[in-house]
């Protein structure tokens, strides 16, 4: 006769299953995790069937911020393109670090829970665009540039009443040009 465990798994609810989709969009969006890992970690946790098969999915994720809203995120890389666009969530402040490359942040459907986003470049070659909503307000007094000076141009209304948006860091050889979504 066959025993049965003492701790049978218990069986998966739907909203952890959801949770931890979100979960991994949210380590994605952040920079945490590749597109190629987020792909197998999504079709882990979607055929995951106990919550010991979930939990090794979000395993080696980071800690979740602390509620107090102020989260940081760093994207980093030697080389090569770094990209965030479509519906991504911006943390409170986004540190992007890469000494060959180009960076291409588009926060025009971004997710911007905060009033105030500070976005801070440590860039050595290559150029960076970055799109902020239309409503948003920009400074980038804080931004030093080695070679050549940024390009923005303000919107034309004088009330903007989306979030500001301030970039601060050091470029060394490259352009930096800020423009307003159209839409």
């Amino acid at each position: 006769m066959t025993s049965l465990p003492d701790n049978p798994p218990s069986p998966l609810r739907e909203d952890d299953r959801d949770a931890a989709v979100r979960r991994l969009q949210e380590a994605y969006a952040a920079g945490h995790i590749s597109h190629e890992e987020l792909d197998e970690r999504l079709h882990r946790a979607l055929t995951a069937g106990t919550d010991s098969e979930l939990g090794s999915v979000l395993a080696s994720l980071p800690a979740l911020p602390a509620e107090n809203g102020d989260t940081t995120s760093t994207i980093a890389a030697a080389g090569g393109r770094i990209t965030r666009g479509g519906a991504w969530r911006v943390p409170r402040i986004l540190k992007v670090t890469s000494a060959f490359g180009r960076v291409h942040l588009d926060l025009s459907r971004a997710v911007i829970e905060h009033p105030v986003v500070d976005i801070e470049l440590q860039l050595g070659t290559g150029r960076a665009r970055i799109t902020v909503p239309r409503d948003a307000l920009v400074e980038y007094d804080e931004l030093h540039t080695g070679w050549k000076d940024t390009r923005y141009k303000p919107r034309r209304s004088s009330r903007p009443d989306g979030p500001t948006i301030r970039i601060s860091g050091a470029m060394g050889y490259g352009r930096l040009k800020i423009r307003h979504a159209r839409r």
